[in-house]
């Protein structure tokens, strides 16, 4: 996670980068189970990466893709075009391990797509967000997340000893 423009202080961001690191985290997964041909978990894991991008895709593009599309319409269409093809290639597996034996390869690219793209939105969406929205806008913004909540898995800590 990027910590050098002050962006994490805004709970938005701080939210979206959180569901980032899943996804990076499950990504990872998938690469294991690819490596070792094991279909039946890569269909998991991307229905897993599903649920935390459902959310996710929502705040961003019923909140904050509209505060910057005015500014910067070819990036957030772009942006909006991506998720299209990563969530084509991750539905494939809502009903368990996709027939079509090409669809782990094609995982694998909509997976680097996916990777790319979260780079671009924490080292170029949210930091240039930080400094252009106003409050009502960050504030719009929460109300779409407190609509949609998140995917993120509730993690309990143990506590110390």
């Amino acid at each position: 996670m990027c910590e050098y423009c002050g962006c994490q202080a805004l709970t938005a961001i701080r939210d979206l980068t959180r569901e980032h690191d899943e996804v990076v985290a499950l990504i990872s997964h998938v690469r294991a189970a690819h490596a070792d041909g094991d279909v039946p978990a890569m269909a998991g894991l991307a229905t897993r990466i599903t649920q935390v991008l459902g959310p996710h895709t929502a705040v961003e593009e019923d909140g904050l893709f509209p505060a910057m599309a005015a500014e910067f319409p070819d990036h957030v269409a772009d942006l909006t075009a991506q998720h299209r093809v990563i969530e084509a290639v991750l539905g494939e597996a809502a009903g368990g391990p996709p027939a079509d034996p090409a669809w782990p390869d094609r995982l694998l690219a909509a997976l680097h797509l996916l990777r790319e793209h979260i780079l671009a939105e924490q080292d170029g969406v949210f930091p240039t967000a930080l400094g252009r929205l106003d409050p009502a806008e960050w504030d719009a913004i929460e109300a779409v997340r407190r609509r949609v909540g998140t995917g993120l898995a509730e993690r309990t800590e143990e506590p110390a000893k």
